[in-house]
């Protein structure tokens, strides 16, 4: 009897032993299914974006969201802003150019994109060391409110259109005259942005219009002319001022972003900088409004993708965009950031704009 009751136990856990292994079998099988399904689902997206936006889609927390609740991987080539718009585009679901203005120029060369809209914002600013900003306050050009350094325009390009000698405001180590580093204007948005921003001061304050565009461009020839050579990458334009010191770039323009990034990215070098770099925010200034410009189904995949409000988000805290969203009643993530974006000049109709590029090539 002991025999066959032990022989019944053996019996059942052989039976379960097969069963388990039978059952986990199926659920291997089951999982490896669903991986390939997974796999078979994902989307890679391939397009061009400007530099300025790499560390935004290199996130490894927007890259997952990107693919758990997308099935979205981003791949991209670097290119500016305008470059972009002339590049080959075989093979490309996306252009993630920097303003509205590189959108008029796709459509003029293209026609209507699959879809295109705002997916983030930035203002544009000036970037400087502390004896710079110091020497400005000094002459009355650079003010600072509630921990915020503002730097008026009217006053800045009359001491730039005037040829000022940097040693005449108290800067006797710098050499030439006061100037600020840009991007090419005809290759790279930040420089567009920031062309047009001096257009419309030369402009008298007002936005600069087809009627008095040709008054305004030899003053804007004369500004540029004396730049020499320029980036047509912003992140290398930066990356450069934090380099190479105040006395090769005494001021650049750009993102706002952009120094907001590099704070969150690399907190010991921003902690051992900061106090000698500051950010300018011009009065006025202009907004540079990331367009994603889909090509295909795929980049309005990606367009929805980067709308969703977690990614919104991380695009302010992490990477100093302004979003709708992700930024609404947020606190900047540093000191020194404005609060509130509120004397901005709107950027010239676009066929100003192609005047005023055609005049800088």
């Amino acid at each position: 009897m002991k025999k066959k009751i032990a022989g019944l136990v053996l019996l059942v856990l052989v039976m379960l032993l097969v069963g388990g292994g039978i059952l986990l079998q199926r659920r291997s099988q089951e999982e490896a299914r669903t991986r390939e399904e997974q796999e078979a689902s994902r989307i890679t997206v391939t397009g061009y974006t400007g530099g300025e936006k790499i560390g935004f889609l290199e996130d490894e927390e927007v890259q997952d969201l990107l693919q758990k609740n997308y099935s979205l991987t981003v791949d991209y080539s670097r290119a500016g802003s305008l470059d972009m718009m002339t590049a080959d585009m075989e093979g490309k679901d996306y252009l993630f150019p920097s303003s509205n203005i590189a959108l008029e120029y796709y459509e003029e060369l293209h026609g209507q994109p699959v879809q295109s809209e705002i997916v983030l914002n930035t203002p544009i600013v000036l970037y400087t060391r502390r004896i710079v900003a110091d020497a400005l306050q000094s002459q009355g050009i650079v003010s600072e409110s509630g921990g915020v350094a503002y730097v008026d325009m009217i006053k800045l390009t009359e001491l730039i259109s005037s040829g000022t000698a940097w040693a005449d405001i108290g800067l006797p180590e710098l050499y030439g005259s006061v100037s600020v580093d840009t991007t090419d204007p005809v290759k790279s948005n930040s420089g567009n942005m920031f062309a047009a921003l001096l257009a419309n001061v030369l402009s008298e304050g007002g936005t600069v219009t087809e009627e008095n565009v040709e008054e305004v461009l030899p003053k804007l020839q004369a500004i540029f002319g004396r730049l020499g050579y320029m980036e047509t990458s912003s992140s290398d334009l930066f990356s450069q001022f934090l380099r190479m010191g105040v006395g090769a770039k005494p001021i650049i323009a750009g993102y706002e972003s952009q120094l907001m990034e590099y704070a969150v990215q690399n907190p010991e070098e921003y902690e051992a900088e900061k106090e000698d770099l500051v950010m300018l925010y011009p009065v006025p200034t202009v907004w540079s409004s990331h367009v994603l410009i889909a090509l295909d189904e795929n980049g309005q995949v990606l367009l929805d993708a980067l709308l969703d409000e977690e990614i919104q988000t991380l695009a302010w805290e992490k990477h100093g965009f302004r979003t709708g969203s992700g930024s609404q009643g947020r606190e900047p993530a540093m000191d020194g950031v404005a609060q509130t974006i509120t004397s901005v000049s709107p950027v010239p109709a676009y066929s100003v704009m192609r005047k005023i590029m055609e005049g800088l090539q």
